[in-house]
């Protein structure tokens, strides 16, 4: 399990120290921040040439008050000896020319390059590393189709929404309607009956709206809101709420269930739900070849659809489809990346905050460098 260095507050309860005279003695003097060669440049770009290897992750985080470019050696597996460059920005063009600093033997027998979608990662990766296979992470993909649902999802629940209110201004309507017929009938009818005026009260104007509920108790609205999480989830992890809602759901949106079915038809080509049970590697059993033709099949079925959304999707994915299908060569995905921008997340909670981005990075070479 990888660990976190102790920071100067816990040393300075422990040994009873004041800890902002701790925190400037361990900056200063015990952790060799003074002697770092790279302090100049280092809230603009780091370079660690020594955790080179064949297969890299690229990826961006937020760090600071800025987005920076972060790439990683994989067989590092997130822990020291992962991080290879850090670069303040996304522009191709400024991350192109700090990892050219990079010998260029060693630029040149990268392999295989793991990313998103981005296209400024594209550029710089095919800029810096002109030898490497360019692998589209899948998760990514997934993503981009589950944005795709979610945009219908939310789409549908606008509609609902306007359809909630039009219903409540009728309903209010009809109450002052009532009201004023009843005021009208008794003010009209003025003896008594019984010692009571003819006709019923008014009624309350202030009566609540009540809207119709399903079979499982949600009203229309609450079905679309509490949808969001079992649309992002494969059905065999439904449990039997889920599974009734989603029944409820699949009934009375139809596109919905078109949308998930696709999408879930393009998640088993990659077979990323499957457990490789005694395989030493992530390898898929799909080859290259066979997940093309499942994938243009594909294709052609949201072809014939009339979702925009997941339309729109499917050419996101062709846009980059020789890099989409590279994942069937090794299964190879950017998990490193994201580990070491999780884990340099938490880092920064564990220190309350970066107050010092020169010295954070600084230690983030150390755990991660």
């Amino acid at each position: 399990m990888d660990t976190f260095p102790i920071t100067a507050s816990s040393l300075a309860r422990y040994y009873k120290i004041e800890a902002g005279n701790f925190s400037r003695c361990y900056k200063d003097s015990l952790s060799g921040f003074d002697k770092w060669d790279q302090t100049i440049h280092a809230d603009k770009w780091l370079l660690l040439e020594k955790n080179m290897g064949t297969s890299l992750s690229i990826d961006e985080t937020q760090i600071g008050d800025d987005v920076r470019t972060i790439l990683t050696n994989k067989d590092g597996h997130g822990r020291k000896g992962s991080l290879i460059a850090i670069v303040k920005g996304t522009n191709a063009d400024d991350v192109v020319k700090v990892l050219l600093q990079l010998p260029e033997e060693k630029r040149n027998a990268v392999k295989e390059v793991t990313m998103d979608f981005s296209d400024s990662m594209y550029s710089i990766v095919q800029a810096s590393f002109p030898n490497a296979t360019i692998v589209i992470d899948c998760f990514h993909i997934f993503q981009r189709c589950f944005d795709a649902i979610e945009e219908i999802r939310l789409k549908l629940k606008r509609k609902e929404t306007a359809k909630r209110r039009r219903e409540e201004a009728a309903y209010k309507r009809k109450q002052h309607e009532r009201a004023r017929r009843r005021a009208k009938y008794r003010s009209s009818h003025p003896k008594n009956y019984k010692g009571e005026k003819r006709g019923r009260k008014p009624m309350r104007l202030n009566a609540r709206f009540v809207p119709e509920r399903l079979s499982n108790g949600d009203t229309m609205l609450d079905l679309l809101t509490r949808s969001k999480r079992l649309l992002a989830q494969s059905g065999d992890k439904w449990g039997t709420t889920q599974k009734a809602r989603a029944k409820l759901l699949f009934e009375l949106f139809p596109d919905l269930q078109t949308a998930y079915g696709l999408v879930q038809s393009l998640r088993s080509i990659f077979g990323t739900d499957k457990v490789r049970k005694g395989k030493k590697d992530n390898k898929p059993e799909t080859s290259r070849e066979e997940a093309s033709v499942k994938l243009d099949e594909w294709c052609q079925k949201v072809k014939d659809c009339k979702l925009r959304e997941v339309k729109a999707a499917r050419d996101c994915i062709l846009e980059r489809r020789e890099e989409v299908l590279n994942y069937f060569i090794n299964g190879s995905t950017n998990a490193s990346a994201e580990s070491i921008n999780a884990k340099m997340k938490g880092f920064r909670s564990e220190i309350h905050g970066i107050q010092d981005l020169p010295f954070f990075l600084f230690r983030c070479t150390k755990i991660f460098g």
